[in-house]
């Protein structure tokens, strides 16, 4: 008898070239259904904690809890309407995301916490129930468009060098500029946390006394359009953004602010977008590039390889030679006449007494 619970066996006719298999199909195997549940991180960026990759960073430390349970695994997934978050002891609930344009005024913070008591820039926006923080800094001269969200995910896109969405700044500096200084801030300029440099540079007005200029920078470090400045002998004076990728004031006075709109948001969503493949992509070699760089290592090569693992070693007959070469012959003593013979020698007379 056959037992019926067994597996299907493959049945193979060697002298018939058909072939019956008795195989079932394999059934694709069915995900556990998650529907309402995300991932832990981005609820918590969500919320306005921290963006999601900080808030990776807390989870793997244990201040994150679900349940009274502290989580330390990635990926993790809750439901927030069922579950309970904690970060640091505090519950964390589901907010709903806001976009502020602040005209940042000079002497105001963008630190959420300032202990010697200055104006921060949160405390110019108008009462919400979400806890919105600054996109980037700006130092307390610097004033100009500083953007406000709780969106995590926005943020760390705008900050991230992948991106390299474009910030212009008007700056106006002591003193005439030269001409090629807009050049050279494009080549760059090397700072004490690495080279820095500018993408655009526009020179507005330009007289002895003062010099404008505007600078478009794809990355962000620390006071960086000062110091750049200042490696040239131009102090900055005045310092205001003016523009993030397509965002601007548009008559916004400074200390006020207005919620991004709905088109606003979109164009730069687009421009991120936009910015990350061409920040990603790299530019194909030419041809005619590979080809002088072919010429120029030929011209400037050294001798070949297989010349250079040669050693040398003494033949059989004395004579010095390398391993793939052949074995050279003896240099006459003279050149361009025989060499002269050994003078014979004469025997000795024997003297007998």
């Amino acid at each position: 008898m056959t037992n019926p619970t067994a597996a299907p066996k493959l049945t193979t006719n060697r002298n018939d070239a058909t072939q019956e298999t008795a195989l079932m199909p394999r059934q694709p195997r069915k995900k556990p259904s998650a529907s309402g549940r995300v991932r832990l991180q981005k609820f918590l960026s969500d919320a306005g904690v921290t963006s999601r990759r900080h808030a990776e960073q807390y989870i793997l430390d244990g201040r994150v809890m679900v349940n009274d349970h502290i989580v330390t695994a990635i990926p993790s997934f809750v439901d927030p309407r069922v579950d309970v978050v904690r970060y640091n002891g505090s519950v964390v609930r589901e907010q709903a995301h806001e976009y502020f344009i602040l005209n940042k005024p000079k002497g105001v913070v963008c630190s959420q916490r300032d202990p010697a008591g200055r104006t921060r820039a949160v405390d110019l926006l108008p009462r919400l129930d979400a806890r919105l923080f600054p996109v980037g800094r700006l130092d307390v001269e610097t004033t100009g468009l500083l953007l406000m969200t709780n969106d995590g995910e926005l943020t760390e896109q705008l900050t991230h060098p992948r991106y390299g969405l474009p910030k212009v700044y008007r700056v106006e500096v002591k003193g005439e500029v030269a001409a090629d200084l807009p050049e050279q801030l494009r080549k760059g300029v090397f700072l004490a946390d690495g080279r820095a440099r500018a993408s655009e540079v526009t020179v507005i007005h330009r007289s002895r006394q003062r010099s404008v200029l505007e600078i478009t920078l794809r990355e962000g470090r620390n006071r960086q359009v000062r110091r750049m400045l200042a490696r040239f002998g131009h102090p900055v004076k005045t310092l205001k953004r003016i523009r993030i990728g397509p965002l601007e004031m548009k008559r916004l006075g400074p200390g006020a602010c207005r919620a991004l709109s709905r088109k606003e948001l979109d164009a730069l969503r687009a421009a991120l977008e936009a910015s990350a493949k061409t920040t990603t992509k790299r530019p194909k070699k030419s041809p005619a590039a590979g080809a002088r760089r072919a010429r120029s290592r030929a011209a400037t090569s050294t001798p070949d390889a297989a010349a250079r693992k040669n050693t040398w070693r003494k033949t059989a007959a004395g004579q010095t030679t390398t391993r793939n070469a052949a074995p050279k012959t003896a240099k006459p003593a003279t050149r361009g006449r025989a060499p002269a013979p050994e003078p014979a020698t004469k025997p000795r007379r024997r003297i007998v007494s």
